[in-house]
């Protein structure tokens, strides 16, 4: 078996919060990826709307559409 699991710190031991199709004394590298928080969310919806005002949009989207429709590349032979 490979893949993620979750997994519960208590005491300084890992306990896993679903079943793993593993033989008993079977040994297993084990990776630690902390989980995102609750609160680095919050940071995310502070900075929501802080880049308004930087950059005229409509100027953006019209070079983008604009930059797009050059054609640049040659037609290939076939």
């Amino acid at each position: 078996m490979a893949g993620t699991v979750r997994a519960h710190v208590g005491r300084g031991v890992l306990e896993l919060l679903e079943k793993v199709e593993l033989p008993e004394g079977k040994e297993v590298s084990v990776a630690i990826l902390e989980t995102t928080e609750a609160r680095d969310f919050a940071a995310f919806d502070r900075a929501a709307g802080s880049w308004k005002g930087t950059i005229d949009v409509d100027a953006f989207l019209k070079h983008n559409a604009e930059s797009r429709m050059r054609a640049t590349r040659q037609v290939p032979r076939l």
